[in-house]
């Protein structure tokens, strides 16, 4: 009975959220899975391996030697991923750092004086770094527009979109992130910083940018999609390890937020390179801490720090002559070290709240970016900077008008132990700001959360031994105000993160019920702080749906294991109060720009459909020997990236002898060294023909369009000659019958990465049959000798005799297949 009130419950709230509106309604045209989007569109990417004739006569040339280099220069350059991520990482935190720093200090000297004037170069200075921000963004990488997350995760699904992953878009991502996050708006850098790392990694991957002359013949190591994709799985999670100095938790997003496929060998390069930006990042750090970077300090770089946690962390002195100088007074108190089973009711009650406000919080932004897109942007850039810069003035008048609405508040009695001053000092980072107040010894609780910088307002939610800081009334107003600024916000042509504002949302709800259990329980040991990260966690699982990586990345930022339980239990109950309603930010958002993710689980309706059903019904195929002319008619006619290749038997039997991608096709036709006068194919012997083009020829670009039909000038003569494409195709596609389920097809083609799929009537006969005890190889001290290990079979090449056992009385079909290569070769 209780399930079937629950049951009603849910459908009654899922009848009143459809009522919002939803990004799947209106133009469907325009919300396509192939929309053009500013003038560029979607393109899978090619993971399989093309084994055809360059590809063999590569690998026969290959030797041991380049295959330890192979493997040598994958972790140099997981070593490089590493350095330059973290590089990119301490740049932008210290320009963020430093802008924010003279900003706050120029106004807290003005307002001495004047409010007014404080005001006026407030605004100013902020509506100056928005504008960079979205001028660089209009005026010269698009594609570095917002957090780039959905993008990289839809590239590690295997879509390629034009212009993500370029050298331009690093260029924006970073120098617009600076401006975005210093100029006071309500997002963060955390989620560029994965776009960054990502971008890092794929042009150390194609060896540079060739169109900025900054390209590496030395570097141009690795060709091949799947090697890229494992490149730029190394980038997004080093992005997270130097967002959040959690090496561990950057490993873990990557698992679990955007890549699609896995392996144990790519963990540990993941892993390396978390723990190479862990290092570069600590070092700066230290650098940093005796005053060598103006006002980044020994702050800023992460939210919290693993000793710090608990309380205000750091007092940092303001000399503009010296910038911040760091100095630490007693020991720093420890936040909350123990907790009762009474709080966990309350604790819950966090992670239902973390919920539903997440999931509002992603209808709400998928609507307005939906309305966005559809009738503003559409409009051109100059409408993209005045949003941008209106967005910016909103901010800076709430930031800086609502903390003047609010009366100070006496300072508490000192405790000496804490290291806590009340009031701090004009220009100091901490709490307890004195601000538009007529007695010294009183402060604003709203302006201490307002009027700072993101990372000291979060530091300031989250901070123990400072009970009754903030009062009921400025946490409601900081949350409703800020989450409204928060949902305008994103979707603005600049890099926006959303991991920022999620977390000072859920942290001012999560210290309100802090509030209550203090008032409630009466207990000593309870710090609103503790309850503030709490509440951090909820908003960011009910939003972005991560579980165990956020999880770990909570855990490595605060160092304190005790909070582990909790954590994991305000996770869980927002994540499925989230799942409800609606899907995680990042699926929505990919939905609603046109990328065909393929999630991890296939749709209940697929179990009712077959492989025949779902593919296209009208199939496109060359011969083996085709005409030049009727190739380029065929390109140009449609927009097929796969051609089966038909060739006939003897007796006149159709036989599909392969697949030829449109990529390769275009080669062929740019180049015309394989242009034959003759209809007839040539000798299909291995090595009876020289093969012109090494397999790296064939590789499209990173994240570019490639070679086009219209490019390609053919005179007459060309038109009429004729090509054979044995040698190019790959010969050994995946097949599926025809009567194959849905589902199957689905999971065959996630899991293995694959582009195309051949639907085939169920097969005639069988010729073998494959088990596992057939894959069992392993390589001797002989190394021209392969054995072949099972229970009751083994078979060594040469041998005439075969050993059989009572239930296998044949030689093992790859057995075979390897003694005919060997002959052949």
């Amino acid at each position: 009975m209780l399930s079937n009130h629950l049951q009603n419950g849910f459908e009654t709230a899922k009848m009143v959220w459809s009522r919002l509106p939803n990004a799947e309604e209106g133009d469907h045209g325009d919300t396509g899975l192939l929309r053009k989007s500013d003038g560029s569109g979607v393109e899978s990417l090619e993971y399989e391996v093309v084994e055809n004739h360059a590809y063999w006569e590569e690998q026969e040339q290959r030797g041991k030697i380049f295959v330890g280099y192979y493997v040598v220069v994958k972790w140099f350059f997981a070593l490089l991923i590493g350095i330059g991520t973290g590089l990119a990482a301490v740049f932008i935190n210290l320009s963020v750092e430093n802008f924010a720093g003279w900003k706050f200090a120029l106004t807290f000297s003005i307002i001495q004086k004047s409010y007014v004037a404080g005001f006026i170069v407030y605004v100013l200075i902020n509506l100056v770094l928005v504008l960079s921000s979205v001028y660089i963004i209009t005026q010269f990488a698009p594609a570095a527009a917002g957090s780039g997350i959905p993008e990289i995760k839809g590239y590690l699904n295997g879509v390629d979109i034009h212009g993500v992953l370029l050298f331009r878009t690093l260029i924006g991502k970073i120098f617009g992130s600076i401006g975005s996050v210093g100029g006071g708006l309500a997002l963060g850098k955390e989620g560029p910083l994965v776009h960054t790392g990502a971008c890092i990694a794929s042009l150390l991957g194609q060896g540079g940018s060739t169109k900025y002359h900054l390209s590496s013949r030395w570097l141009q190591v690795f060709k091949s999609d799947r090697d890229r994709r494992d490149l730029v799985t190394c980038g997004c999670a080093a992005g997270v390890a130097a967002a959040f100095r959690a090496p561990v938790g950057g490993v873990l997003f990557a698992l679990e937020e955007v890549t699609s496929w896995w392996r144990s060998q790519l963990m540990w390069r993941v892993f390396f390179t978390s723990a190479v930006v862990a290092v570069v990042v600590r070092t700066a750090m230290g650098w940093c801490k005796n005053g060598n970077c103006g006002h980044f300090g020994s702050g800023g770089f992460i939210i919290w720090d693993t000793s710090e946690l608990a309380s205000i962390l750091q007092l940092f002195y303001v000399h503009l002559s010296q910038g911040f100088a760091p100095f630490l007074t007693n020991p720093i108190p420890s936040g909350q070290e123990d907790y009762s089973f009474e709080e966990l009711l309350p604790m819950a009650v966090i992670g239902v709240i973390g919920g539903l406000l997440g999931a509002l919080f992603n209808q709400l932004t998928l609507y307005i970016s939906y309305w966005r897109r559809n009738h503003l942007h559409k409009r051109g850039n100059r409408v993209k900077i005045i949003e941008a810069c209106l967005v910016s003035l909103i901010t800076s008048f709430i930031s800086f008008g609502l903390p003047l609405l609010r009366k100070c508040s006496p300072c508490p009695e000192a405790d000496p132990d804490s290291g806590i001053e009340c009031p701090r000092p004009p220009g100091m980072y901490g709490n307890y700001v004195n601000f538009y107040c007529s007695k010294e010894k009183e402060y604003n609780d709203l302006a201490t959360i307002f009027f700072n910088s993101q990372d000291d307002a979060i530091r300031n939610l989250f901070s123990a031994k400072t009970v009754h800081e903030f009062s009921a009334q400025s946490l409601l107003t900081f949350l409703v105000m800020f989450y409204a600024l928060a949902v305008v916000t994103f979707g603005t042509a600049v890099p926006a993160g959303q991991f920022v504002p999620g977390i000072m949302i859920g942290s001012t709800y999560g210290r309100l019920v802090g509030m209550f259990v203090v008032n409630f329980y009466k207990k000593p040991n309870i710090e609103e702080g503790t309850y503030a990260l709490l509440g951090a966690a909820s908003f960011l699982g009910g939003s972005m749906r991560m579980t165990v990586s956020l999880c770990v990345i909570m855990v490595e930022i605060t160092n304190n294991l005790k909070l582990l339980p909790l954590i994991m239990l305000v996770l869980l109950i927002s994540k499925a109060v989230g799942d409800a309603f609606n899907e995680g930010l990042y699926e929505e958002q990919a939905r609603l720009k046109g990328i065909p993710l393929l999630e991890s689980k296939p749709k209940y309706q697929m179990r009712k459909m077959t492989a025949k059903e779902a593919s296209g019904q009208r199939v496109v195929s060359f011969p083996r020997v085709v005409k030049v002319a009727d190739v380029v008619s065929i390109l140009r006619s449609n927009s097929h990236n796969g051609f089966p290749v038909i060739d006939h038997t003897r007796t006149g039997e159709t036989l599909v002898i392969g697949l030829v991608l449109r990529s390769h096709l275009l080669v062929l036709l740019q180049s015309k060294v394989d242009f034959q006068h003759s209809p007839l194919p040539c000798d299909p012997r291995p090595g009876s023909r020289p093969i012109r083009h090494t397999p790296s020829e064939f590789v499209k670009p990173a994240s570019s369009k490639g070679i086009s039909i219209d490019d390609i000038q053919l005179s007459p003569d060309d038109l009429e000659m004729y090509i054979d494409l044995a040698p190019f195709l790959n010969p050994s596609p995946y097949i599926v019958p025809e009567d194959m389920s849905l589902t199957k097809v689905y999971n065959l083609f996630r899991q293995l990465g694959l582009r195309h799929i051949f639907v085939a009537p169920r097969p005639s006969r069988v010729i073998g049959l494959i088990t596992r005890k057939d894959l069992l190889i392993e390589d001797n001290e002989e190394s021209d000798t392969v054995e072949l290990q099972s229970t009751s079979v083994r078979i060594r090449h040469g041998d005439t005799s075969v050993s059989t056992g009572s239930w296998d009385a044949e030689r093992p079909l790859l057995n075979g297949l390897l003694l005919q290569a060997r002959t052949s070769s």
